[in-house]
């Protein structure tokens, strides 16, 4: 069954105790204000705004070493990851409502649910 996806953003992975801080650098870094602060259990976020084509950028609290990484949103998120494994990547864990995956060459990466992005690059079709 068809299905369509297209890079949906970065996300910086932060390994501190200021989360706002560490926005605070990416938003002047970057040039893009701060925006929403999210919250939820052990996840805690600080989205960018007014990115370049609509990309989600974000700050992310984590207890891993810190680094970037990317995130593909899908229409249908199993079936990227599907697309994906037969590329040579490996399903690392589903995690609340998304895939983590690993490339071949070792970069971590993650399959979402695609967002709506009216000023975002148009989706990819995949069979």
């Amino acid at each position: 069954m068809p299905h369509k996806s297209r890079l949906a953003g970065f996300i910086i992975d932060c390994r501190t105790d200021d989360l706002k801080a560490a926005a605070e650098f990416w938003s002047q870094a970057l040039g893009y204000p701060v925006g929403e602060h999210t919250q939820e259990d052990e996840a805690e976020y600080y989205k960018l705004d007014d990115t370049a084509a609509d990309l989600h950028v974000e700050v992310q609290k984590v207890s891993h070493a810190s680094r970037v990484h990317l995130d593909i949103e899908a229409d249908d998120i199993d079936a990227e990851a599907d697309r994906l494994e037969k590329l040579g990547a490996k399903r690392i864990a589903f995690v609340r409502r998304w895939w983590v995956m690993e490339a071949p060459s070792g970069q971590r990466f993650c399959v979402v649910r695609m967002r709506d992005r009216p000023n975002g690059a148009p989706p990819n079709e995949w069979p």
